[in-house]
């Protein structure tokens, strides 16, 4: 597989690499097979969370160079009217936003229940998946 796979990285998948780097996310933000793509409203998300959870800033912003951040150009208000359907919680329709402004083929996650997956795949053709899940993915992609 030298092609590599476009996703968006919600901002748990980052604040899991901060925690442990061994785990699945860890493994993924180190994989040059995927193009990471994270939006400017998820670094300001990662920058408060790191700061009120008195995490590793220096290891965030290591982890921030192995992605791309795409700049959303939309009102929170906005992305909130134009992506409520996809998600549970109205503070996670900026997630999708980037996604699409991204052009990701996929969504990876730990928290899914916060998104109606089944209608984003079939509206938009972005699968969600766990960081674990993804890697088996790409496993499978090597037979």
């Amino acid at each position: 597989m030298s092609k590599t796979i476009r996703v968006f990285v919600d901002s748990d998948v980052v604040i899991s690499v901060i925690i442990s780097q061994t785990g699945a996310a860890g493994l993924l933000i180190n994989d040059d097979r995927v193009d990471k793509r994270i939006s400017d409203y998820s670094l300001e998300e990662l920058d408060s969370v790191v700061k009120r959870l008195k995490l590793n800033q220096a290891l965030l912003e290591r982890i921030l160079t192995k992605t791309i951040a795409v700049d959303l150009d939309m009102s929170k208000l906005k992305i909130q009217r134009r992506f409520t359907s996809f998600v549970n919680d109205k503070n996670d329709a900026h997630v999708i936003a980037g996604a699409i402004v991204a052009k990701a083929k996929f969504l990876l996650t730990y928290n899914q229940k916060h998104y109606n997956t089944d209608q984003i795949k079939n509206e938009l053709g972005i699968t969600v998946l766990t960081p674990a899940l993804f890697l088996q993915y790409l496993r499978s992609l090597e037979r």
